[in-house]
């Protein structure tokens, strides 16, 4: 009992830490404390349950909702914070090192308090209410991964009910998938490995968000970074950012560690594994853990060992590599996730989308929307007041001048 008591405490420090960094949040919370959207609506969530999420928890709360939470992938949960969760009374049916089975059992328990509104993080829950062919009011989720499953969704017309892509929000893919995805990620590697990135070759196979957000950060702690891509576009974009660019074929036998963040299967397999040196570090950074083929490294390996937390050896006979966190998201398994600063905007997005909702379900279609530009903008500048930093506004004559076609030379 003690021991369960200290574990509740760590966790409610940590949540505790978390709020007093979450400026922007605290200010959103204020304002629906007061106006209550949510008031007789039960909110179904599948995040990544450790503080910042909590934070976000207690925000919709006391916007009026009844909420119930799970984790959006097995190894991600912080014990210490769905303990403190349950604490409180709150329906969290997330643990750390669940089995697939657990996983969506742990869905399931959400799905069985029947939520009118979700929030979902890779749409594992969205899809499985869509099985179940239960009615929900309307849902946002928070990662390409799950955004590229709903418009896929919407186009076969098989989406239910409408679904707010606030990854797709400027206040968070700009800075979530860029920023925190970019510092997370090398912070989960150096925490697993213990490892130096100055001097090495870090390959980062894809140019997006997250992409771009890991190459600039392994770059400035002196990686040499070869970044691969199946887009001509982004692909020209990170030549043109400094980056070396070329297959992974190539750049299996450059690369000292691997980071895949492309949000597709497959990426890292047999034929690329065979090429790598001695000693070569695999992780990812994608939502699934299917962008490193691990059946391929299983077979290639004579033995396989963990030799440190979060890092696994596999012995190919005559070189070792080595597979970061089980090959899910390196920097929620072997580190803390993103910062509080970047989810602070994020989960900001998310219980406005929530409160939007709420208000404007009946108008809403069966499709995937954006967050609405004055929502976004809204963080943006709760953002920038809660840093201390005022910016220009345009004069009349300038707006006149943006909005009337008759200006010319």
């Amino acid at each position: 009992m003690e021991k369960a008591e200290k574990t509740i405490e760590k966790g409610l420090k940590k949540i505790q830490w978390a709020e007093k960094h979450m400026k922007v949040l605290g200010k959103i919370r204020e304002e629906l404390r007061r106006e209550r959207p949510l008031e007789g609506h039960k909110v179904g969530m599948a995040l990544h349950v450790e503080a910042k999420t909590a934070v976000l928890v207690f925000t919709l709360i006391d916007a009026g909702a009844e909420v119930a939470i799970t984790g959006c992938n097995p190894m991600s949960t912080q014990d210490d914070v769905a303990n403190a969760l349950r604490s409180m009374g709150i329906k969290c049916f997330a643990k750390r090192g669940m089995t697939t089975e657990e996983y969506y059992k742990a869905l399931e328990g959400v799905a069985d308090t029947k939520p009118d509104i979700v929030i979902d993080d890779g749409a594992d829950l969205i899809s499985l209410l869509h099985s179940r062919k239960q009615k929900v009011m309307g849902a946002s989720e928070e990662t390409t991964t799950g955004v590229i499953r709903l418009r896929a969704m919407e186009k076969e017309g098989a989406l239910a009910f409408p679904v707010i892509a606030v990854n797709d929000a400027y206040t968070k893919y700009l800075f979530d998938n860029r920023y925190g995805t970019g510092q997370s990620a090398i912070d989960g590697i150096i925490r697993a490995t213990n490892m130096l990135f100055a001097g090495k070759n870090v390959v980062v196979a894809g140019y997006g968000w997250c992409g771009r957000g890991v190459a600039m950060r392994a770059r400035g702690m002196g990686a040499r970074v070869i970044v691969t891509e199946v887009d001509e576009i982004r692909a020209l974009e990170a030549l043109m950012d400094g980056f070396d660019v070329m297959p992974m074929e190539k750049a299996a036998m450059l690369g000292d560690i691997f980071i895949t963040t492309t949000g597709n299967r497959d990426v890292i397999r047999k034929e690329h594994m065979e090429l790598m040196k001695d000693g070569a570090v695999l992780a990812n950074s994608g939502h699934f853990n299917v962008e490193i083929v691990i059946p391929h490294l299983e077979s290639l390996s004579q033995s396989i060992r963990e030799i440190r937390d979060n890092v696994v050896e596999y012995d190919l006979g005559e070189k070792k590599l080595y597979l970061l966190a089980e090959g899910r998201l390196v920097n929620l398994v072997a580190a803390e996730g993103h910062p509080i600063e970047v989810m602070d905007m994020s989960f900001s997005d998310q219980a406005l989308a929530a409160g939007y909702i709420a208000e404007n379900a009946d108008r809403l279609e069966n499709r995937v929307y954006r967050l609405p530009d004055e929502l976004d903008r809204k963080v943006a500048r709760l953002k920038l007041e809660s840093m201390g930093i005022e910016i220009d506004k345009l004069t009349k004559e300038q707006v006149k001048y943006l909005t009337d076609w008759r200006y010319g030379t």
